[in-house]
Protein backbone atom coordinates (compact mmCIF):
# COMPACT_ATOMS: atom_id res chain seq x y z
CA UNK A 1 0.00 0.00 0.00
CA UNK A 2 1.80 3.27 -1.13
CA UNK A 3 1.26 5.99 1.13
CA UNK A 4 0.93 9.72 0.46
CA UNK A 5 4.09 11.27 1.16
CA UNK A 6 2.74 14.33 3.54
CA UNK A 7 0.59 11.78 5.39
CA UNK A 8 3.73 10.12 5.96
CA UNK A 9 6.18 12.82 6.78
CA UNK A 10 3.69 13.79 9.30
CA UNK A 11 2.86 10.35 10.76
CA UNK A 12 6.85 9.74 11.41
CA UNK A 13 7.01 13.13 13.11
CA UNK A 14 4.03 12.41 15.47
CA UNK A 15 5.82 8.81 15.80
CA UNK A 16 8.89 10.49 17.23
CA UNK A 17 6.91 10.97 20.70
CA UNK A 18 7.03 8.06 22.80
CA UNK A 19 3.31 8.09 23.91
CA UNK A 20 2.03 8.45 20.59
CA UNK A 21 4.15 5.81 19.06
CA UNK A 22 2.45 3.75 21.89
CA UNK A 23 -1.09 4.77 21.56
CA UNK A 24 -0.48 3.89 17.86
CA UNK A 25 0.63 0.50 18.49
CA UNK A 26 -1.78 -0.47 20.76
CA UNK A 27 -4.80 0.83 17.83
CA UNK A 28 -3.09 -1.42 15.20
CA UNK A 29 -2.53 -4.23 17.65
CA UNK A 30 -6.36 -3.73 18.58
CA UNK A 31 -7.07 -3.67 15.21
CA UNK A 32 -5.13 -7.14 14.43
CA UNK A 33 -7.19 -9.07 16.23
CA UNK A 34 -9.63 -9.04 14.34
CA UNK A 35 -8.60 -11.99 12.75
CA UNK A 36 -8.80 -11.15 9.04
CA UNK A 37 -5.61 -11.69 6.73
CA UNK A 38 -5.20 -7.95 6.25
CA UNK A 39 -5.93 -6.41 9.51
CA UNK A 40 -3.25 -8.99 11.30
CA UNK A 41 -0.50 -7.25 9.50
CA UNK A 42 -1.21 -3.59 10.69
CA UNK A 43 1.22 -4.08 13.77
CA UNK A 44 3.92 -5.26 11.93
CA UNK A 45 3.38 -2.47 9.62
CA UNK A 46 2.61 -0.16 12.51
CA UNK A 47 5.85 -1.29 14.83
CA UNK A 48 8.28 -0.63 11.36
CA UNK A 49 6.55 2.89 10.87
CA UNK A 50 7.65 3.46 14.47
CA UNK A 51 10.94 2.40 13.83
CA UNK A 52 11.78 4.21 10.96
CA UNK A 53 9.93 7.38 13.22
CA UNK A 54 12.51 6.70 16.09
CA UNK A 55 16.07 6.05 14.40
CA UNK A 56 15.32 3.72 11.39
CA UNK A 57 14.86 0.38 11.00
CA UNK A 58 18.65 -0.09 10.53
CA UNK A 59 19.36 1.69 14.06
CA UNK A 60 16.75 -0.76 15.90
CA UNK A 61 17.91 -4.36 14.53
CA UNK A 62 21.65 -3.02 15.96
CA UNK A 63 19.45 -1.99 19.27
CA UNK A 64 17.81 -5.41 19.51
CA UNK A 65 20.94 -7.56 18.25
CA UNK A 66 18.74 -8.47 15.34
CA UNK A 67 19.97 -9.19 11.33
CA UNK A 68 19.50 -5.97 9.73
CA UNK A 69 17.99 -7.42 6.52
CA UNK A 70 15.78 -9.84 8.62
CA UNK A 71 14.28 -6.75 10.41
CA UNK A 72 12.75 -5.29 6.75
CA UNK A 73 11.56 -8.60 6.25
CA UNK A 74 10.26 -9.29 9.56
CA UNK A 75 8.59 -5.78 9.47
CA UNK A 76 7.59 -6.13 6.22
CA UNK A 77 3.63 -6.66 6.06
CA UNK A 78 4.14 -10.32 4.92
CA UNK A 79 6.38 -11.01 8.29
CA UNK A 80 5.92 -13.66 10.75
CA UNK A 81 8.30 -12.94 13.65
CA UNK A 82 9.36 -15.30 16.42
CA UNK A 83 8.37 -14.20 19.46
CA UNK A 84 11.67 -13.40 20.66
CA UNK A 85 11.84 -11.36 18.38
CA UNK A 86 9.02 -9.06 18.73
CA UNK A 87 10.17 -8.89 22.19
CA UNK A 88 13.83 -7.73 21.23
CA UNK A 89 12.01 -5.28 19.26
CA UNK A 90 9.54 -3.90 21.74
CA UNK A 91 12.86 -3.85 24.73
CA UNK A 92 14.58 -1.83 22.15
CA UNK A 93 12.47 0.72 21.58
CA UNK A 94 11.26 1.30 24.84
CA UNK A 95 8.08 -0.22 25.24
CA UNK A 96 6.38 -3.05 27.15
CA UNK A 97 3.81 -5.59 26.44
CA UNK A 98 0.82 -6.07 28.30
CA UNK A 99 -2.19 -8.01 28.53
CA UNK A 100 -5.54 -6.41 29.64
Amino acid sequence: MAKNKKYEDWLLEKLKDHDQAVAYLNDALEESLKGDEESQQLFLIALRNVAEAQGGVGALAKKAHVVRESLYKTLSGTGNPKWHTLVSLCVALGLNLRLS
